[in-house]
């Protein structure tokens, strides 16, 4: 986790900017960003699961991805504006990102509990924007919704 001087709204904006990105390109509006245990931005990235015509292009992997390869990701911080599902729980375990600051959990209550009770300092901020652009999105798409969170309709 990044030291006690880092503002996680100011991290969110990050990915907030992203996900906004995905929502005017038509896609899953959910943005994500890791950020170094000084601070410093490593990767940020945003769902281009329609875009690109790739399941597996979710915002934390987009981030991920965008960070390169690192010696270790002990210390660092991902941040989504969008409780992280099983998918990009298991990225964020896997790889031993220890801090995780989450925009909201409302629409979706993804894996940040899990992710907690394995160790990983999760901040979960219920930030309004982040809530208010997923229920645009939920009630303009519910079958990209429910497609991109593997429910039926």
């Amino acid at each position: 986790m990044i030291d006690d001087s880092a503002d996680p709204a100011a991290m969110l904006s990050v990915a907030l900017e992203e996900a906004r990105k995905g929502y005017a390109e038509g896609g899953v509006p959910v943005g994500a960003a890791l950020f170094g245990p000084d601070g410093t931005l490593l990767g940020r990235g945003r769902n281009r699961r329609v875009q690109d015509g790739d399941p597996s292009v979710h915002g934390e992997t987009a981030a991920f991805r965008a960070a390169g390869r690192q010696r270790t990701y002990r210390g660092t911080t991902m941040v989504t504006t969008l409780s992280p599902c099983w998918y990009c729980g298991g990225l964020i375990r896997q790889f031993g990102i220890t801090g995780l600051v989450v925009g909201e959990s409302r629409t979706f209550t993804g894996q940040h509990e899990w992710l907690a009770r394995h160790g990983v300092h999760v901040v979960v901020l219920d930030d309004p924007e982040c809530v208010a652009l997923m229920r645009a999105f939920i009630a303009e798409r519910p079958g990209l919704w429910y497609e991109d969170i593997g429910q039926d309709s």
